[in-house]
C-alpha cells in the first residue's frame, strides 16, 4: 500500500479496494510506503494498520517513509540520496517475503476460517 497523510483518512478508491475484497486481505502479508510534508505518512500507515488488523490481515512492522518527498527527489525524479529508502524498502520486502511465505503455506496446509 502508497498512502500520504493529507489525503482524506481513506479515498473513496482505496476504501473500496479494501471493502470489495475484504476476504482476500485474511491471511495475508501487507507493507506500506508512506509519503508527506512532515510525517511521512506515519499517520495513514498507522490507520491502516488498524484497519488491516480488523481484516485478519497481517501487516508487517517495517515499512518505506519518505517525509518531505519534495526535497527528497531530483527534477527528473531519481531519489537524490536513494541508501535510506532503499534500506528500509529492503527490510520491508525481507519481511513481507518471510511473512508471505509463512502465511502461504499456512493457508494452504490449514485453511484460515476467522469468521467460522
Amino acid at each position: 500500500m502508497v498512502r500520504s497523510s493529507w489525503s482524506p483518512p481513506r479515498p473513496a478508491s482505496l476504501k473500496a479496494a479494501i471493502d470489495w475484497h475484504y476476504t482476500e486481505w485474511e491471511a495475508k502479508a501487507i507493507g506500506f510506503v508512506g509519503y508527506s510534508g512532515g510525517s511521512g505518512g506515519l499517520l495513514a500507515v498507522e490507520q491502516l494498520r488498524q484497519v488491516f488488523g480488523e481484516l485478519y490481515a497481517h501487516t508487517v512492522r517495517n515499512y518505506v517513509t519518505f517525509p518531505r518527498y519534495y526535497e527528497l527527489f531530483s527534477p527528473d525524479g531519481a531519489l537524490k540520496d536513494p541508501e535510506g529508502p532503499n534500506g528500509a524498502a529492503k527490510a520491508m520486502l525481507d519481511e513481507l517475503l518471510w511473512w508471505g511465505s509463512i502465511l502461504h503455506d499456512a493457508r494452504r496446509d490449514r485453511p484460515y476460517a476467522p469468521r467460522g
